[in-house]
């Protein structure tokens, strides 16, 4: 399947009423469901918090200067508050840090070893200093601190945001052969539409959770009736027009009913137990676990997912909203990693977090404004967990992780090396690197080493 094809799919399923809760499907092409799983699965989980994430306050130094530090710049929006507690954390060397209280389901699972924090992430073209950042003296990424921009190129990890495709699509382009000759979409987004899964030849879907893709007015009396009027619509379906667009919308919506076929319990995957979260981003990741439990009838041996929760804008009223979403997200990911352990799959699944930008530790009043670098969390049975991984900044304004005076972390890891991690863990070969990240060989490693 080429690119415009993909596009062109994805236009007219758009325009296409019927069918607005998927797009981008596919051929599925439902394999045999006696199809065996792969002993290697693995997938990995994108939860993007859209808005920018504030870090400062997700991930909070403990020792004694830095945090007095903290407290002392971040002012009104220091943790703890009046309502707010701290989960006391230790990286594997001691030193200590606290998450912020939203992630208490999480807690638990940093003292399991299952859950890491890698710090100062952030779209790089090149590792860059204060310095070179103030006198522009090296190629820096483009609209900095723009929303719509930094989303697209922490999805597309690439710092001119001109690609059509995402770093994970490009990811699955590159592991197509280990999925073999199935036509299930490897690629999939829980919140419609997202340019993360995009790639230039795999076959991507996007839902959203809970909407059904079957077609209505397929019942009747009697069932003979039923049956002949779902068999006239498999027929017309089937029948080449000649005409590009019939064929193509034919297409999409024979995709959305077999896929609806398989996410309404056909296939071999038992049923989960693991009770999910009501909330949007809940119901997203049940959805992915339901999908995995599918990967017996798929046949597929590599995925990747999309999850994303909004509000992370917080220019005021930071401290409860914060608080409040991120005890979303942790709760969604302990879900999730929970229904992974059911399935006995949690050495094969890794989640892990990723936002516009960070924010300024330097407050706007109730709130703070848009920054650059951001702390991340990465879950998993495969996480060296219990640790911390690449370069804390010491909270300071002005000082050299400082764009400006105002507290914004010029990243000290490229999103390349952070997603180049994941995507070698998931089997991207090396000589395959440098087309799914082609700024990667800029920066010195390109395994931070969070995963076994």
């Amino acid at each position: 399947m080429t690119a415009h094809r993909i596009l062109s799919r994805r236009g007219l399923l758009r325009a296409t009423g019927s069918l607005a809760g998927a797009a981008a499907l596919g051929r599925l092409g439902i394999m045999n469901a006696v199809a065996q799983t792969a002993p290697d699965y693995r997938a990995l989980v994108c939860i993007f918090m859209t808005g920018g994430n504030d870090s400062h306050n997700m991930l909070i130094p403990q020792e004694t200067a830095a945090f007095n530090a903290y407290r002392t710049l971040r002012k009104g929006l220091a943790l703890p508050d009046n309502n707010t507690k701290l989960l006391q954390i230790a990286a594997k060397d001691g030193t200590p840090y606290a998450l912020n209280e939203g992630l208490r389901a999480l807690a638990p699972l940093w003292t399991q070893g299952k859950l890491a924090t890698v710090a100062n992430v952030g779209m790089l073209v090149q590792p860059t200093t204060r310095a070179e950042y103030l006198a522009r003296s090296i190629p820096l990424p483009t609209n900095l601190f723009a929303h719509a921009d930094q989303v697209l190129q922490m999805q597309q990890a690439n710092p001119n945001g001109t690609s059509g495709t995402g770093w994970a699509g490009r990811v699955a382009d590159a592991l197509q052969p280990m999925n073999g000759t199935g036509n299930f979409p490897p690629s999939f987004s829980m919140n419609g539409a997202a340019l993360f899964c995009t790639g230039n030849v795999i076959q991507s879907a996007s839902l959203y959770p809970g909407f059904n893709l079957g077609l209505n007015g397929m019942t009747a009396w009697p069932d003979s009736a039923a049956t002949a009027r779902q068999t006239a619509l498999q027929e017309i379906l089937a029948l080449d027009s000649g005409l590009a667009m019939v064929q193509a919308s034919n297409r999409v919506r024979s995709d959305a009913r077999s896929l609806n076929q398989m996410l309404a319990g056909a296939g071999s995957g038992r049923q989960l137990t693991t009770a999910f979260p009501g909330t949007q981003l809940g119901q997203q990741v049940r959805q992915v676990a339901q999908i995995m439990n599918l990967r017996a009838a798929t046949g597929l041996t590599r995925q990747v997912f999309f999850c994303s929760i909004g509000g992370f804008d917080t220019h005021s009223s930071q401290s409860w909203q914060q608080w409040d979403l991120l005890g979303q997200v942790g709760d969604a990911m302990a879900a999730l990693y929970n229904a992974t352990v059911e399935m006995g799959i949690d050495q094969g699944v890794v989640q892990f977090t990723e936002s516009d930008f960070g924010r300024t530790l330097d407050p706007n009043g109730s709130g703070s404004d848009h920054g650059w670098g951001s702390h991340h969390l990465v879950l998993g049975g495969a996480v060296k967990g219990g640790d911390l991984y690449g370069k804390f900044p010491f909270p300071a304004l002005g000082g050299p992780d400082d764009a400006n005076s105002r507290g914004v972390l010029i990243p000290t890891t490229s999103l390349d090396q952070y997603a180049g991690t994941m995507a070698k863990w998931l089997g991207v070969q090396p000589t395959a690197m440098t087309q799914v990240f082609p700024n990667l060989a800029n920066f010195p490693t390109s395994d931070l080493g969070f995963l076994g």
